[in-house]
């Protein structure tokens, strides 16, 4: 599927001010659809849920983790982080663990298996990045590693903004 040229993107409804903040988010979409469906080509046999993937990543980079933890960090229910590392406990990605620092609570740690399928997942999603960058003229690839940055900065403000949102 080619992206359309911004012109043929479909605008707005009326009353919408930011035809940009469309156009991003339907980026986004697009971005995160593609990057779904090629990871097949290297990755066929992958079937593990984004959830989890997702879940797999903080606890890369956060581990070991309460239930609760990882719950805000990927802003779902405990319940739903509960059950997810449930599957993941069953299919040996994540153990949970009795809290050294609270006895009374559990915390949940990657096994070796769930850090080889991360590395391995993460490893196919960068190739096919890569691939797909390489294919890119060098003013589009120089634009993409601008704008990289502000990119970072939109997520930590709509964090902020959902945080701002659960606290009134």
């Amino acid at each position: 599927m080619s992206a359309q040229p911004r012109s043929e993107l479909p605008l707005p409804g009326p009353g919408a001010e930011a035809p940009d903040a469309r156009l991003l988010t339907e980026a986004v979409t697009r971005l995160r659809r593609a990057l779904r469906a090629s990871i097949r080509t290297d990755y066929p046999w992958e079937k593990l849920p984004m959830a989890q993937v997702e879940l797999l990543q903080v606890l890369g980079e956060h581990s070991p983790a309460r239930i609760s933890d990882l719950a805000a960090r990927q802003r779902l229910a405990p319940s739903t982080v509960s059950g997810l590392i449930g599957q993941m406990i069953t299919t040996g990605l994540v153990a949970r663990e009795v809290d050294p620092a609270d006895r009374r609570a559990s915390v949940v740690t990657l096994t070796d298996a769930g850090r080889d399928q991360l590395t391995a997942w993460t490893t196919a999603h960068e190739r096919r990045m890569d691939a797909a960058l390489a294919s890119l003229d060098d003013t589009a690839r120089s634009a993409i590693a601008t704008a990289l940055p502000a990119l970072f900065q939109l997520a930590e403000r709509l964090g902020r903004l959902d945080d701002d949102a659960t606290a009134d």
